[in-house]
């Protein structure tokens, strides 16, 4: 005889905490995320169902199955998998648990989610982000983003951090984490209305994009000149 665990009824959904890539659509108009690991190929978007990654008929999370949404429950536990290589350039996403789950020691396995807030980390020069930028790579229709300061922006595809929050929707919070080694908490950054840290962000893109342009602009004054 199998012993169950008791079913468990709470009053508010289950809080978990994950790493993912941020996504951008190819015609620019959607952001998501895609996972990490197993069902990496399948992006999501804010609000959202979890599918089988296998393309069986049953609905996740099914017990016998590895398919639904994964998290876990401590937000240290998915920081600490933002030190791997690999995973340097994802964000760190605080998740509600919704629908039907089955818990572990470490996590939930469950069948849709809502992503609440996304933490960027600093740019890869170390310096904190205020865009996402094209990583080099991506999914068919997805672009992968990953997170890029005023001067490493230049003309990269890109989408400020208040503007992938208005292209997710849904209520999602974007926060920039603070400078590599500065310790420092993270600024919200929301996707209904601009604050003053929402427009030093966005005047910050647009001046290095000038800037970048300008640069490209004299380059090619001084070839006219020597030719």
């Amino acid at each position: 005889m199998r012993l169950r665990l008791p079913a468990e009824r709470p009053t508010e959904p289950p809080t978990g905490y994950k790493i993912a890539h941020p996504m951008l659509s190819q015609d620019g108009a959607r952001a998501g995320f895609t996972g990490v690991s197993l069902g990496g190929a399948l992006p999501y978007g804010v609000l959202d169902d979890a599918s089988c990654v296998y393309g069986r008929r049953h609905r996740p999370p099914a017990r016998l199955c590895d398919c639904g949404f994964h998290c876990v429950h401590e937000r240290e536990v998915a920081e600490a998998l933002l030190c791997i290589a690999e995973h340097r350039a994802a964000v760190l996403l605080e998740v509600s648990v919704l629908g039907a789950y089955i818990r572990f020691e470490r996590g939930f396995r469950y069948a849709r989610q809502r992503v609440r807030t996304a933490t960027v980390g600093p740019c890869a020069c170390g310096a904190a982000a205020v865009a996402l930028a094209d990583a080099g790579w991506g999914r068919p229709g997805w672009r992968a983003l990953a997170a890029a300061c005023a001067g490493c922006v230049r003309a990269r595809a890109s989408v400020s951090l208040a503007g992938f929050a208005r292209l997710a929707g849904q209520g999602l919070r974007v926060v920039a984490g603070g400078a590599a080694g500065s310790g420092g908490d993270g600024s919200p950054v929301a996707g209904e209305g601009f604050g003053v840290p929402e427009l030093v962000a966005e005047a910050a893109l647009l001046q290095a994009r000038l800037d970048w342009f300008q640069s490209q602009l004299a380059r090619l004054g001084e070839r006219g000149e020597q030719g």
